[in-house]
């Protein structure tokens, strides 16, 4: 099927399941519909089953937005409790439509849940509460991880996926790979049935290549299927790089088994080891501050003791600690912070789902499920940006049920793209607009057309969004509120506020800053230190006054310097 037969099942408010290999413009197609909702005021909840995967078309995890959180389960007394929260329920009654990407990688227990939750939170008795399910994956892919058992099981088979009446839409169309022979082989492990001229290829790939010309200048990513390789390669590629470490630890308090669960489920260490020119790769979304989970980028200095990250698209971000919270109603029972980042000169496999990369040396010596290896592989532009560092016979090996899946897959969406043979594009047109005035969308097309140009302009404002973040802290000085107030209301680091005042008064803005002046003992002693350094930076000062005042003390100061 091609994207514009999707689009067209889609638009006509059906339950779909959107798949495909790795490549076929699943992502693309999820954004094409989403504009489309957007531009005609339908309200979607945009999610994925990992944040990585989320970010993609700026959602969050359905576990989030679902409000099941933690819970692989919801029993009666969590859906009961879940529905009184008021925040939760005002989501779920304004939400036509519910997209779910990466859904390979949900449970059968999680997905009815889901189907459950939302009856309840929309008081309808069908599927998913009445509102135009869209799931996105590829059954192929990494299957979710279930504790304490070594079965995979998909949420395909929850008898809530059959009774939501869901159209298959298979996109066969390839737009990531430009290579003919990797396009080859990731539909021979489909199939299931590798030939000898494939895995030939692949062998020539395993040379030991220290070159990396052979990269035509990238720097390639090092994908491993364990955390312990992962972490091994982190740790020996941070000691090569001279200069000083510094360690943060993660803090938590809360309920011991929710905080201990939380542990398991972030991204982010429990203790975390930086250097200058570390890579890093953030783990979690803060739009305001500029980066979302899986931005990648360089640690470039330290200041007042926090990392100063350059991403790869030029920003530099100062990372301050982040927090992860666990509610139940108005009470928070576990809490967990650090420093949103962890080390990223090579990634697992299972995290590097959803990501196109130009070139990696990949190890499969070590596969242990099936599947691994054509994500691995599925993950490259070229068979030419490929190293293999290993591979073992699991690499190549798919689920033998996804494979039966598969052809009854293939088999669905040819029937649904028989149907829609059989429409106009009059009739189409008619259905699309039948959908989104049922959603409490717009149907006439000048207004359409007005929602575009809005829709528009808030996207160019939201362009301009890093700067208009010094702003906000300025309303917030003018209101009268002391820097911890700030910091606290904007949910940042007391020295990225600080920041902020020395932008602020670099732009020669009119704030006055007269009320957060230290003493005059204070500043003769910081100025003097200055002087003696006979530099701008905070560090030596820090240094000659043996620690008397913190680096967000000498930072303030220096303002007034």
């Amino acid at each position: 099927m091609k994207q514009g037969q999707a689009l067209d099942i889609l638009k006509a408010g059906r339950n779909v399941y959107l798949t495909g290999p790795a490549g076929s413009g699943k992502t693309h197609t999820l954004r094409e519909y989403i504009s489309f909702l957007k531009d005609r005021g339908v309200s979607v909840g945009l999610t994925a089953s990992t944040g990585i995967a989320a970010t993609h078309f700026g959602g969050v995890t359905i576990h989030s937005w679902s409000g099941i959180g933690i819970h692989n389960y919801l029993t009666d007394a969590d859906i009961d409790m879940l529905v009184q929260k008021e925040y939760l329920w005002k989501r779920y009654q304004r939400t036509a439509v519910l997209i779910i990407d990466e859904v390979s990688m949900l449970t059968p227990s999680i997905f009815g849940s889901l189907d459950r939750l939302s009856r309840a939170m929309k008081q309808i008795d069908a599927p998913f509460g009445g509102m135009q399910i869209v799931l996105s994956g590829d059954f192929f892919q990494l299957p979710p991880v279930v504790r304490g058992t070594h079965e995979t099981t998909f949420a395909h088979t929850a008898p809530e996926w059959r009774e939501a009446d869901i159209r298959v839409c298979y996109l066969e169309e390839q737009f990531r790979q430009n290579d003919d022979a990797l396009t080859s082989i990731l539909n021979e492990v489909r199939s299931g049935s590798v030939s000898k001229e494939s895995r030939m290829l692949l062998n020539e790939r395993m040379q030991d290549y220290e070159d990396e010309s052979i990269y035509n200048g990238v720097v390639p990513t090092k994908l491993y299927t364990h955390n312990a390789d992962v972490d091994a390669v982190n740790a020996a590629e941070l000691i090569k790089l001279p200069g000083d470490e510094y360690e943060y630890t993660m803090d938590s308090y809360g309920k011991a088994s929710v905080v201990e669960s939380m542990k398991k489920g972030l991204l982010a260490p429990e203790t975390l080891l930086l250097k200058r020119d570390a890579v890093v790769m953030f783990v979690k979304n803060n739009f305001e501050a500029g980066y979302v989970n899986g931005t990648l980028g360089v640690v470039i200095d330290f200041e007042e003791g926090f990392p100063v990250v350059r991403t790869f698209s030029g920003d530099e971000i100062t990372v301050g600690a982040a927090d992860w919270v666990i509610e139940e109603g108005e009470k928070v029972v576990a809490q967990v912070s650090q420093l949103p980042l962890r080390l990223a000169w090579a990634i697992t496999v299972h995290k590097s789902q959803g990501m196109s990369i130009d070139a990696a040396e990949i190890d499969l010596s070590k596969c242990f499920v099936s599947g691994q290896g054509y994500v691995a592989l599925s993950r490259l532009r070229t068979l030419g940006g490929l190293v293999l560092r290993g591979m073992n016979e699991q690499a190549l090996e798919v689920n033998k049920d996804v494979l039966s899946h598969d052809v009854r897959l293939r088999k669905e969406s040819a029937q649904w793209e028989k149907v829609l043979a059989r429409f106009s594009r009059k009739e189409f047109e008619k259905m699309h607009q039948e959908f989104v005035a049922r959603s409490g969308g717009i149907v006439d097309k000048k207004e359409i057309a007005k929602n575009i140009a809005r829709n528009s302009d808030k996207e160019n404002k939201g362009v301009e969004k890093k700067v208009s973040t010094y702003e906000k802290t300025r309303v917030l000085v003018g209101k009268g509120q002391t820097l911890t107030e700030i910091a606290k209301e904007r949910g940042m680091t007391l020295g990225t506020i600080i920041s902020h005042l020395e932008k602020l008064k670099a732009l020669n803005s009119d704030i006055d800053l007269k009320k957060f002046k230290p003493k005059a003992k204070d500043l003769k002693k910081i100025k003097l230190a200055f002087t003696e350094s006979d530099d701008t930076k905070l560090a030596p000062v820090h240094y000659s006054l043996n620690g008397e005042y913190s680096y967000e003390e000498i930072r303030l100061a220096r303002l007034f310097l």
